[in-house]
């Protein structure tokens, strides 16, 4: 597996190589914004780390622009610790955040953890298509898409999300439930996180189904599919 690590601090490239490398993933650097949009265009990435404030192209106008073409696990990394500053990234298609100055070492553990998320649903030990509403989700092709045929694109956390609640119809799952399920990580803090992505998760399915509400807020519970 190939991670690309993108920082306009070199030295922070150097250090997260070396941890990387150590546990046999291949490393491919980037030090400005646009150097990492060629890179995803053109190499076979498996995951990207991604700071925030970084030259030609900000690490958050990157992240959108990759999440046109592609849903590469995102972990973004940022010297700011305001939850709005968290949040942006969040809501600009990031996956997972982490403030400087950090731990190579948990930086390591939620890189393999979101590479673990976007394994999620892909058949490599079972396969499975699931019909609810207008929408069509391929759990051996990691796939989502409208009875019309209009693809979905969603991140792997969002993926799971849907998968989660679409197997589990009328279940209530609460933040703390989504994030220990889908991050597989122990649930600190984790409910505007998991707000975030659901309501991405939302909007690309209203936008795609033409305003379809599938997955519904059970107010100061959590979150469920209804059954059909």
């Amino acid at each position: 597996m190939r991670i690309l690590v993108a920082d306009d601090d070199k030295e922070i490239c150097d250090l997260l190589k070396i941890y990387i490398n150590n546990e046999g993933y291949e490393v491919e650097k980037a030090h400005d914004g646009q150097e990492v949009i060629d890179k995803v265009q053109k190499l076979d990435i498996d995951c990207l780390i991604l700071d925030v404030m970084m030259p030609k192209k900000s690490g958050l106008e990157v992240v959108k622009e990759i999440r046109k073409i592609s849903s590469l696990p995102v972990l973004m990394l940022s010297a700011k610790t305001a939850d709005i500053d968290k949040i942006r990234g969040l809501t600009n298609g990031a996956d997972d955040y982490v403030v400087k100055p950090f731990n190579p070492l948990e930086v390591l553990a939620r890189v393999k953890s979101l590479i673990r998320r976007s394994t999620y649903g892909t058949g490599q030990n079972e396969s499975g298509e699931l019909e609810i509403g207008s929408l069509i989700i391929r759990k051996d092709h990691h796939q989502v898409e409208t009875i019309d045929g209009t693809a979905i694109q969603l991140t792997a956390l969002e993926f799971g999300i849907l998968y989660l609640l679409a197997t589990n119809l009328g279940r209530v799952f609460s933040a703390d439930d989504i994030f220990e399920k889908v991050w597989k990580q122990e649930s600190l803090v984790p409910s505007k996180t998991v707000m975030v992505h659901v309501s991405h998760l939302r909007d690309k399915i209203e936008k795609a189904t033409g305003g379809e509400n599938i997955v519904k807020t059970v107010w100061g519970v959590g979150y469920k599919i209804e059954n059909s």
